[in-house]
């Protein structure tokens, strides 16, 4: 078979108990999932989820001990190695998705698949589903902040176990404070649940925009977004993202957005993940109301004043609920070559 093209990774995530295995159950039970390579964690040295995954066990590599967002990224990393030779070598795989254990942050996870020059041109990045029970979840994002950094990172928040409960007002407000550029929906309204985890994202297009996250229950972590009102070349929008990235990338958990550079003639989407900013992924097109550029971030104790100060170039404005900007998600443009 041909391996010259990237496979899409997907990253599923969700505190203890969410319902992930039963939700990725549910993927891999469709027709066309059938090539998909999964990677599953546990939190401790036995793990059992692999046992209750519908697929071949060639078809499941379970990384031993530890949490995958700690001890054992390296083991990832030579578990996603492997599995590409054993793929140049003649093993059907068309996806990967990474299950990871219910104390995980993403974010680490995210930026070891960027780090990894090979990875990064062999993987294709597809979106971070975070499932949140609908039952618990409102008194775990308050009292586990593993919990909340799943939460913020996430391009898709999916709410289980709405079966047994309706999701209360609160829990989708506080998702929606946490993350604004997330997507939200209920498992059971999933007629395709593999569409939660590889159909395209939006750069940053968010339903409903907040400025910050409210302090209360949030364990240091805030999104906010920001509009740019003048445009800044490449060499100066990487400059100030990179040292950002540089100086406080352990506690930059994400960026993402569209940029118009002065110097180029497509829009393109932005994404940093840490200390790794990755390359732009150009569009064809981008909402009009967008002047120069929209970012919105997730970070861990860095306050919306230092972000806005480094991006003053740019002449930076909040964008808030009903400021100029605030527009309907869009279909992410096709993507091609520089600008």
């Amino acid at each position: 078979m041909a391996t010259d093209e990237t496979l899409p990774i997907a990253v599923l995530t969700g505190f203890l108990g969410s319902g992930k295995t039963t939700f990725l159950r549910r993927v891999l039970a469709a027709p066309d999932m059938a090539e998909t390579a999964v990677v599953i964690n546990e939190f401790g040295d036995v793990g059992l989820d692999h046992l209750l995954v519908e697929a071949s066990p060639d078809d499941i590599v379970q990384l031993p001990g530890g949490c995958l967002c700690c001890a054992v990224r390296q083991d990832l990393v030579r578990t996603l190695h492997r599995l590409l030779a054993r793929r140049a070598e003649g093993l059907c795989v068309r996806r990967v998705v990474v299950e990871t254990s219910g104390l995980a942050e993403p974010a680490p996870i995210l930026y070891t698949l960027a780090a990894d020059r090979y990875l990064e041109r062999a993987l294709r990045f597809a979106a971070v589903l975070t499932l949140v029970d609908a039952v618990a979840g409102l008194a775990t994002l308050e009292r586990h902040a593993e919990a909340t950094a799943q939460a913020v990172v996430a391009d898709r928040l999916a709410l289980s176990k709405t079966d047994l409960a309706a999701p209360p007002p609160a829990l989708t407000e506080r998702l929606l404070a946490l993350n604004p550029s997330a997507e939200i929906t209920d498992t059971r309204a999933l007629g395709d649940p593999a569409r939660a985890l590889f159909a395209p994202v939006p750069p940053a297009g968010p339903r409903r925009r907040l400025f910050a996250a409210p302090a209360s229950h949030t364990h240091g972590i805030a999104s906010f977004a920001l509009t740019l009102r003048r445009r800044m070349s490449r060499l100066d929008f990487a400059r100030v993202l990179g040292g950002l990235a540089r100086e406080r990338g352990e506690d930059l958990l994400r960026v993402k957005g569209i940029i118009l550079f002065a110097d180029a003639t497509r829009p393109a989407a932005i994404h940093a993940v840490q200390h790794t900013l990755y390359p732009p992924d150009w569009l064809d097109a981008c909402p009009e109301e967008v002047r120069a550029g929209r970012l919105v971030f997730i970070t861990r104790g860095i306050g919306a004043d230092e972000v806005f100060a480094r991006f003053a170039a740019g002449d930076p404005a909040p964008l808030g609920v009903d400021a100029p900007g605030a527009v309907p998600d869009s279909p992410r443009g096709a993507t091609g070559g520089a600008g």
